[in-house]
């Protein structure tokens, strides 16, 4: 496996347990407990994205639910797709099949990003005064054209074919967040005898 941008022997993650993922049809490999923005940055994939307006090239900002540029779709069948999917959140796991959005054809060649050319014509509301005539033209041409070249991921089409379950837990204290001070309220919580929840985002908990 050759990932010139992983560094050796760091880090949390085993590099004994790999894991096969595709990304805008690409087959990659990535290390289990990867997040997809980690397992493309170890192979070298900096381009994640195109930016909403302008559509200028974008990558990986943040490592966490924060993520401003890196959004994908996740694709499993012809039902199953999500858009605007965080790549610094997703965990890669074996047959993941990521696709980059906001461009055409392609995210390396976006005919979407002549937009940055004209961007010194395209100031904030621009459109509210430069489309108003005709007026008919508006719901007719423009205001199509505008969402078609604006806009992330693509909804999906068809019906949602899984079942979901719901559970519903009581406690006495919640606590949200399963770093350093989470873990000592939860800890401090729990030895005054209360029944505490403890609830992150993560699939663990902080070391």
């Amino acid at each position: 496996m050759t990932q010139p941008f992983r560094i050796p022997s760091a880090g949390r993650l085993d590099a004994s347990k790999l894991v096969a993922f595709t990304f805008d049809g690409q087959s990659y490999t990535g290390l289990a407990g990867d997040t997809l923005a980690s397992a493309l940055l170890a192979n070298g994939v900096h381009l994640m994205g195109r930016s909403f307006k302008y559509h200028r090239p974008r990558g990986a900002l943040s490592a966490g639910a924060e993520e401003p540029n890196a959004l994908v779709g996740i694709h499993r069948d012809a039902a199953r797709k999500t858009p605007n999917v965080r790549a610094t959140v997703q965990e890669v796991y074996d047959g993941l099949t990521a696709i980059s959005q906001n461009r055409w054809p392609s995210l390396s060649f976006d005919v979407g990003a002549v937009n940055d050319l004209a961007s010194p014509f395209f100031s904030a509301g621009f459109y509210y005064k430069t489309f108003m005539w005709p007026r008919w033209a508006w719901e007719k041409v423009y205001e199509p054209n505008i969402r078609a070249a604006a806009g992330l991921g693509v909804a999906p089409d068809k019906p949602d074919p899984d079942h979901y379950a719901s559970r519903y837990a009581h406690c006495d204290v919640l606590v949200l967040g399963g770093g350093a001070s989470g873990l000592a309220a939860a800890l401090a919580a729990a030895e005054s005898g209360a029944s505490v929840i403890l609830a992150d985002e993560q699939d663990a908990f902080a070391p």
